[in-house]
């Protein structure tokens, strides 16, 4: 059965999933990057973004490789694809991550602005969706063919399908830090009333790790 999954999203101490000011130099907004030590040094994000054969081995690198597990298809908002904002006409921007994005499946991203979708190297294809995130979801699982589905972000993206209770599953990462100002992520979520509730909690250096899982809807 295909679960619906946000996996390793980081948030501050103060809960902000990004910084303030994204754009081209800062794609995470400024002060987002620091968010995310957890992860860069590990293995699988190595891996995955350098196709380097090193990096980091222990907690954070196993809740990193559980990110990848049975996905099938990813969802994320426009601001996770790119910093421009508009039509799409006159781009070529196909993503941070190079020619060959780390997803290696089929990526569903949501957009007011309809463009071609965009075949890249090693199983990725962008598709860009403009009928809100009830459809991102339905094409998404049809593409993840049983597999699980896998939200990405940004913040307002899983706030959208978190109101829905559309969402089965988080891992969310706790940074040691403060950012101060920026996007948060469960502002106006109720997520006791919608049916959530911690199933793990574990520390490493770098983060705390935070498993929340939906019971079922609650009062309140």
């Amino acid at each position: 059965m295909t679960r619906v999954r946000v996996e390793g999203f980081t948030i501050s101490l103060d809960g902000y999933g990004a910084g303030p000011d994204q754009d081209i130099n800062n794609p995470l907004g400024v002060g987002g990057g620091e968010l995310h030590q957890w992860l860069f040094p590990t293995r699988t994000f190595q891996q995955a973004l350098f196709g380097k054969d090193d990096g980091t081995t222990g907690l954070d690198d196993d809740f990193a490789a559980r990110g990848f597990r049975n996905v099938g298809a990813w969802i994320l908002g426009r601001n996770m694809f790119g910093p421009m904002r508009g039509d799409w006409a006159g781009t070529d921007w196909n993503g941070w991550w190079g020619d060959n994005p780390p997803y290696h499946v089929p990526v569903f991203v949501l957009t007011h602005h309809a463009r071609t979708p965009i075949e890249m190297e090693g199983g990725t294809t962008f598709h860009f969706i403009t009928g809100g995130i009830h459809e991102a979801l339905d094409r998404a699982r049809e593409a993840a063919a049983g597999m699980d589905v896998r939200i990405g972000g940004g913040p307002d993206t899983i706030r959208q399908y978190l109101r829905a209770g559309l969402i089965d599953e988080l891992h969310i990462a706790i940074s040691p830090l403060l950012l101060g100002r920026g996007e948060s992520l469960f502002e106006g979520v109720n997520l006791r009333a919608l049916g959530y509730q911690c199933v793990q909690f574990v520390a490493s250096e770098k983060a705390t790790h935070v498993i929340l899982q939906r019971q079922g809807q609650t009062d309140g």
